[in-house]
């Protein structure tokens, strides 16, 4: 059986509605798995402000009836957890909800979960949801949720973020969500083979969801933000083989415009280094089938 991915949220750092975002988006990350054969439950990569309309989808899809979906994230940090308190299904009595996430630091996730809806900032808390709501902590490795088979790895970017890997349980189709990661530059608490491991870890995916969130002559400048540029997501996505690489996380400042130039140099630069990778840059609504 294969994956059928779709992307409810591209931008990185702030939503960024307007004229100039129309086409790719302006909702922070957000992407749902689900498998073809329609087995396993439903799968949520990251919480941006786009999980707010996935929730309202998934709310009157279920027409009342209680489901169970689990929500991995890659990290802690705003634009990745902010649609969460708008998540409808929290909401749903009947409804099971399970987030999978590294602790940061000391900080366990659900202390960071809880504080972003202390009463002060939002006017539910975290025990007033009416879903069964649980909250379980990752290591790098492997594990399993329900209808698919992870694995998580560390990545490289300000506190304790990882990328994942999916696979359904007894199926072939792969697909790769690595947003926040900075291949080069920046110091950050990983081993001296961490590249090699990193490709290692995406080897042949079908598909690869990355940070791309700088232009090339763009990236000098930000180093040690935690972010990567369009090229160096070209040049690990042909490293590993990945057969598709998808532009993620786009930059506040780029509009629809700009993010169509970094497309179409991203697609130059595979046919430069002999690839045969297909390139796309992620927008809302994008579906994936794999």
């Amino acid at each position: 059986m294969g994956l059928q991915a779709r992307v409810w949220g591209a931008r990185g750092s702030i939503p960024t509605p307007g004229e100039g975002t129309v086409r790719y988006g302006g909702n922070t990350p957000c992407v749902e798995l689900r498998r073809t054969d329609g087995a396993g439950g439903t799968v949520i990569l990251d919480a941006g402000t786009g999980i707010r309309a996935l929730g309202q989808r998934l709310t009157r899809d279920a027409a009342g009836e209680g489901g169970t979906i689990d929500l991995l994230l890659s990290h802690t940090h705003w634009d990745h957890i902010q649609g969460l308190p708008f998540f409808a299904p929290l909401f749903g009595r009947g409804n099971a909800v399970r987030i999978w996430g590294a602790r940061q630091e000391q900080v366990t996730l659900e202390s960071v979960l809880r504080d972003q809806m202390k009463p002060v900032v939002f006017p539910v808390p975290l025990d007033e949801l009416s879903a069964e709501l649980s909250v379980q902590h990752v290591e790098p490795g492997a594990f399993t949720i329900d209808g698919f088979e992870v694995q998580a790895m560390q990545v490289r970017h300000p506190g304790n973020t990882l990328g994942y890997v999916l696979r359904p349980s007894g199926g072939k189709a792969t697909l790769g969500f690595v947003t926040d990661n900075e291949l080069s530059g920046g110091e950050y608490p990983v081993a001296p083979d961490w590249r090699r491991r990193f490709v290692e870890f995406l080897h042949g995916l079908d598909a690869l969801v990355h940070d791309a969130m700088f232009a090339p002559n763009e990236l000098a400048r930000f180093a040690g933000w935690g972010h990567s540029s369009t090229r160096e997501a070209v040049e690990v996505g042909l490293e590993a083989e990945v057969s598709t690489l998808v532009l993620f996380h786009h930059r506040p400042e780029h509009d629809d415009g700009m993010i169509d130039a970094l497309l179409d140099q991203a697609r130059e630069a595979v046919v430069e280094c002999g690839g045969t990778m297909q390139v796309l840059a992620a927008h809302e609504g994008m579906e994936l089938n794999l």
